[in-house]
């Protein structure tokens, strides 16, 4: 059996976060909608919003992607604590500030990642 890694567990489950939070944003029961209009955002913005957390998810997903996930999803999720705490709704904050917290986490591996692979790259092109 072999060891499952949390930097390989972490970007996936935080896809299935984004699913989630993007499958109620899409469909968005009375409740969300309501609150969105209260904030004062158009009454299509749910479904913008849903959109934009799949799209972080796909992203997230696959490995290639994942650094451009990162950033959408803890844009998208800044986003959001910005409105709850400008609408004094700080106990909506935690939610968006952990998934933006680790969007940020995720997108540092990613990015740590993508700058040692190529030093690997280049020293096995020496070898040869």
């Amino acid at each position: 059996m072999s060891k499952i890694s949390w930097r390989q567990v972490l970007p996936i489950a935080l896809a299935a976060f984004f699913v989630a939070g993007s499958l109620t944003n899409i469909v968005a029961p009375g409740s969300i909608y309501e609150e969105y209009l209260k904030w004062g955002y158009p009454r299509w913005f749910h479904v913008v919003t849903g959109t934009l957390e799949l799209t972080t998810a796909i992203l997230l997903f696959r490995a290639p992607s994942r650094l451009l996930g990162a950033a959408l999803g803890c844009t998208v999720m800044l986003a959001a604590l910005a409105t709850v705490i400008i609408h004094g709704e700080y106990g909506h904050a935690v939610p968006p500030l952990v998934a933006a917290t680790l969007s940020l986490v995720v997108g540092w591996i990613s990015w740590r990642k993508r700058m040692v692979l190529p030093t690997i790259d280049q020293q096995q092109q020496h070898v040869q």
